[in-house]
């Protein structure tokens, strides 16, 4: 690992740096432009109730400066069968100029260390089927596929408000 790069917890002053590496993620990955204002509304609603979900940011100097290069966010999932809670690893993202470099290998070995806490039964994360690069570098950490595949609800069939 790169013993020059540090994890944190991300605070509301990383706001910034967050929106745009979630905007830049959705756009590199799955093709998706995001609404800037609704990504700004989630992440400071993460950022200002941990209960939601922790972002986690990795810095590495840049010169002088410690400059962010990528960011995850965990999320929680709670297990019956396994009487413990899982941590979903989510919004991976890795700046272009940082990546090879142990930044995501930092940010995940963070994350395998929380997850040796008593009430963690185990680590997760989805990635998009055409997203090989990241797939083989989940792999290369010791990820295994879980057999699971995700399905979702349409929004078109969610009850709306009213």
């Amino acid at each position: 690992m790169n013993s020059s790069v540090t994890i944190r917890t991300a605070t509301l002053q990383d706001l910034d740096a967050l929106v745009c590496f979630s905007v830049a993620l959705a756009e590199e990955s799955e093709g998706v432009k995001l609404d800037q204002e609704t990504v700004t509304k989630g992440i400071q609603a993460v950022l200002e109730d941990p209960n939601k979900a922790t972002y986690y940011v990795a810095e590495v100097a840049v010169g002088e400066t410690q400059v962010i290069a990528g960011q995850l966010m965990i999320t929680y999932e709670w297990s019956d069968w396994r009487n413990g809670m899982f941590l979903w690893i989510q919004s991976v993202f890795v700046s272009a100029q940082h990546r090879r470099k142990g930044v995501f290998r930092a940010l995940y070995a963070h994350v395998a260390e929380r997850a040796r806490a008593p009430e963690v039964c185990g680590v997760r994360l989805y990635v998009h089927h055409s997203n090989q690069k990241a797939r083989q570098t989940y792999i290369n950490l010791g990820m295994i596929d879980a057999g699971y595949s995700i399905l979702e609800t349409p929004e078109s069939l969610l009850p709306t408000e009213g």
